[in-house]
Order: C-alpha cells, then structure tokens, then sequence
C-alpha cells in the first residue's frame, strides 16, 4: 500500500497488547493475524517468555500486537519478571486486550487480571477465545459475569485457532486505533531479529517433546546466523540446562532426542524462511542461569522486578 503523504491522513497505525492468562491464546491470535509464526505456540504454559511483536495490515490499518507472557502469580524471579513485562506492554498500548480462555472461564487468574485493570482505571477489550469449545449459553453467562466485574469497551467472541468470527475483532481493532503513518515497512511481520526466531522455534521444540517440568528449567539462545555462499544459512544454538541430569534428558539416549528436536525446528524455520538451514544445537550446563541478570537483558526482562 501506497502511504505517502496524499494517503497519509487515511492510514492508522498502533500497538494493541494482549493480556490474559497463561495459555488463553495469545500467541495463536498473533500468529493467525500476521500469517506466518512470530510467537511460539505450546500446550503448555508459560512459553511466551517476553514481549513479541507481531506485525500486520487490516485495510489501511498497520496492526502491531504485543503478545505478552500471561500473567500468573509468579514464584521465581523469572516469573515476576515475566508479568512486569505483561503489564508493561499495556502501558505501550493503544489497545489493551484482556484475551480468555472461554473453556477455562471466570478462574482466579483472570479475576485478578481485571482486579488489576479496575485499580490501574484501564478500559480492555474483553476477548472470550476457544469458542468452538463452548457452548453458547455457556459464553453469554461468562460474558456477562466478566463484563459485571469490569469494565470493558467491547466483549468479542473468538476461536483463534479456527478463524471462527476473529474478522469482526480486527476490524474493530483497524477502525479504532490512531489515524498515523505506518511505522514498519509493509512486509515486515516482526521486529524479531531470525536468529531469534530460531531459537524460540528450538525452545518451542523443546516445550513439545520434552517432559513437564524440563523446559522451565532451560534456556535456549541463538549463537550464530550466518547466511553462506550458497544462499543457505547456518544456525547455531545453545540450551542451557541447570544440571548433568538434565542435559542428558535433553540429548536422550545415543542421541536421539536432541537429533529429533533439531529436525523438527529445521523443517519449520525453512518452511517459515523458505531457506536451506544448517542447524546445529549444543547443550551446556549452566547452573543458576535464572538468575544471570545478563540472560534478562538478553530478553528484554527486567532483573529487578
């Protein structure tokens, strides 16, 4: 699109961040709204471990999301760092979301979600996501019940994951942000740097293959990106562990795991990419790295929070 200054009056452009809970689906509505994958997507919560933009046009609009680490009561510094940074990305935003699990409900962590926006005087959206789960009467009581305990602009009823009725959300979202230029090019669907990306992918990996508890006690960050002659690109990564045991977890028996774990990402990054990738994982010990205040920089995390 052509926003130059005989268009530019016409054009919008704001950052709209979404906040929930863990697991209510945050990550699918930025990948489902950008086309592509910015922000890992897991069963599992807590996987979203800093603030990730994803990138996107709706008409004239330029739609840039800030998809939080869902907020939850934190017991380790990494976890209370994790929720400043939620609640910092609603002071970035034009639009704040409150998205929530519809299956889930009206539980605790969402009531102290909207306790927290009542205190701080924050007008949301309320987003109701997993639709396709519940049934519609269900949806309507919760709707009400949430809307009675705050106080929200609109209420939307979405399923991210099948696409169903999520049109009518970012439409609202276009119609409503500032009248502005854009502030990134119009193919760009991140400000995430690849080698990036490509760790989050492995960590994605990891949260998938790997038992419960492991992959909240490792970290994964990228050492090399190196486009070569040939056009392909060679990647390294480095996962962090806490202890031995750990370590061999990872890797699994003669190997097998991490060679499993390094394929799955591969195949995704050059699907993601569309580019040969050389991909090579190394796994280290490294105790205590949750609280290295270097690896919060790394993320973007506040240490001290």
């Amino acid at each position: 699109m052509d926003n130059s200054s005989d268009t530019l009056n016409q054009t919008r452009c704001g950052f709209v961040a979404l906040i929930g809970a863990p697991n209510a689906g945050k990550s699918t509505i930025t990948n489902n709204f950008v086309g592509s994958k910015v922000s890992i997507v897991s069963p599992k919560v807590q996987t979203t471990r800093t603030l990730v933009k994803g990138i996107g046009i709706y008409d004239n609009t330029q739609i840039i999301f800030l998809d939080t680490p869902g907020i939850f009561k934190p017991k380790r510094r990494l976890d209370r760092a994790m929720v400043a940074s939620a609640w910092g990305g609603v002071g970035d935003a034009d639009i704040t979301v409150l998205v929530v699990d519809a299956k889930r409900g009206f539980d605790d962590e969402t009531q102290s979600i909207v306790a927290k926006l009542n205190k701080n005087k924050i007008e949301a959206v309320l987003l109701l996501n997993k639709i396709d789960l519940v049934q519609k009467e269900k949806l309507l009581e919760l709707s009400a019940k949430i809307n009675a305990a705050g106080k929200f602009k609109e209420t939307f009823m979405v399923s991210a994951i099948t696409g169903q009725q999520i049109d009518d959300f970012y439409k609202y979202l276009a119609d409503n942000l500032p009248i502005s230029p854009w502030y990134y090019p119009e193919d760009q669907i991140s400000d995430m740097p690849l080698k990036l990306l490509a760790a989050e992918i492995v960590r994605e990996k990891l949260f998938l293959y790997l038992r419960q508890e492991l992959p909240y006690a490792l970290t994964v960050e990228p050492d090399l990106w190196e486009r070569r002659e040939d056009g392909s690109v060679r990647a390294e990564i480095t996962i962090y562990v806490e202890r031995d045991s750990q370590k061999i977890i990872v890797l699994g028996k003669g190997g097998a795991m991490i060679k499993r774990i390094g394929q799955a990402a591969r195949r995704e990054l050059e699907d993601l990419l569309e580019d040969r990738i050389h991909l090579f994982l190394f796994v280290k010990v490294r105790e205590n790295w949750g609280d290295d205040p270097a690896r919060y920089v790394e993320w973007g995390l506040n240490f001290n929070s």
